[in-house]
């Protein structure tokens, strides 16, 4: 734990109201601001790294929306991860948490194990017994895109796709349809077939160690395949990447972020819709890419975007938070999705993964049928002809209905 970045914090309070958890419970020590006097004790030998003192740092979202706040320029994504790192070397968890913690941690990051879970998670479905987890999508079709699929029209980019885990496997319909947007927008897209894990989940979760090697191998498939860019289409994923560009000689870029850069070139059409956007927090927080998505859904013709309340806050998706802290995730799923209620709108859109299987699971509890879906998802429709139903009933963006190439 940097006793340099520990000492950037002045102590004055703005990172409070940006909080989840001290918003929640109005509680100093579960706040950035606390958990930063708990590392400076822990630091100084004042304190033990005990299980109440973990309990504090586990409670973290590590959404970083305190980062946005903070006016002293405090890096405390990067304090929660080497604080989350000590914990993992110096204190021993009881043992049904250290058992529940490696099963998460060696079955997301590992396609191989994702791809078992997909099939028995199938079966299920179509025998119409229960979803073992409220958070599992409805399966659709698996389509892969990995590989090379060329541009349509004059090549105007090479870019690498990062595919994802989770997604990969069970949102495949995301890489699809962002693939079918940046050939249309004119990119060669390059999507390494043997690619893995980024290391994100890993890095939140203290792992740093396998995590960078993880990193490491990826940017040197995609240094080998000789894109000019590497998009990533998930939030969490990106933010984790960018911290590693002095490793890679080109750029990181979230899909929204290099679409508004690059400029469009294919036609939009119509969606008569009112879509409500949901910042992802490591997007907005950790990439600061928050206006993009937004510039992005306003070039739809038709579409209408309605703001959040409490936009900055977390939906309590954040990594593997909605697995180790359901209680607190649940709060803050149904506190987003009371908001999303009252704006009553057509859609959701989001740039995150994690975030569509939470506000989908949390508008569900709330008896909503709202779809949620990627922003590009609805850029990718729009590009394939766009339609004139504003209602939700007749917007189905899931991978069973998704539109046929």
């Amino acid at each position: 734990m940097n006793p340099e970045l520990i000492s950037k914090c002045i102590h004055c309070g703005f990172c409070l109201q940006a909080c989840p958890t001290y918003a929640l419970w109005g509680e100093e020590m579960d706040s950035p601001r606390g958990r930063i006097y708990l590392m400076k004790m822990a630091n100084e030998g004042t304190v033990q790294i005990n299980a109440q003192w973990v309990q504090h740092m586990d409670a973290c979202l590590g959404c970083v929306s305190c980062m946005t706040a903070c006016p002293s320029g405090v890096d405390y994504g990067k304090l929660i991860e080497e604080t989350r790192a000590k914990i993992e070397q110096v204190y021993r968890r009881p043992m049904a948490e250290r058992v529940y913690r490696w099963l998460i941690l060696n079955t997301f990051p590992r396609l191989g194990v994702l791809r078992v879970m997909r099939a028995f998670l199938a079966v299920y479905q179509k025998l119409g017994l229960p979803s073992p987890s409220k958070l599992m999508p409805k399966l659709g079709q698996h389509k892969s895109v990995s590989g090379v699929t060329p541009a349509r029209g004059v090549k105007r980019a090479r870019v690498g796709l990062v595919l994802g885990c989770v997604q990969r496997e069970f949102l495949p319909e995301i890489n699809a349809a962002t693939v079918r947007v940046l050939t249309a927008e004119g990119c060669e897209v390059v999507a390494p077939a043997g690619q893995g894990c980024c290391g994100a989940l890993l890095m939140h979760a203290g792992k740093d160690h396998e995590a960078v090697a993880l990193t490491r191998r990826m940017i040197a498939d995609f240094e080998a395949a000789g894109v000019d860019v590497i998009v990533t289409n998930a939030g969490g994923c990106g933010s984790h990447l960018k911290q590693f560009s002095s490793l890679y000689k080109g750029r990181f870029k979230d899909i929204a972020e290099f679409l508004v850069e690059l400029g469009p070139c294919a036609e939009r059409h119509s969606l008569d819709l009112r879509v409500a956007y949901h910042d992802s927090c490591h997007l907005q927080h950790a990439q600061r890419v928050r206006t993009q998505p937004r510039q992005l859904l306003a070039g739809i013709p038709g579409l209408k975007v309605e703001e959040i309340p409490e936009s900055a806050l977390c939906c309590g998706s954040a990594g593997i938070y909605n697995l180790v802290q359901p209680k607190t995730a649940d709060e803050l799923g149904d506190r987003k999705a009371a908001h999303i209620q009252a704006i009553a709108p057509d859609a959701v859109a989001t740039g995150n993964v994690g975030c569509i299987l939470q506000l989908r699971a949390a508008l569900e509890r709330r008896g909503r049928k709202t779809t949620v879906l990627h922003t590009i998802q609805l850029l990718d429709r729009s590009l394939r002809g766009g339609f004139a139903a504003p209602a939700a009933n007749r917007f189905q963006m899931t991978a069973a209905a998704e539109p046929k190439a």
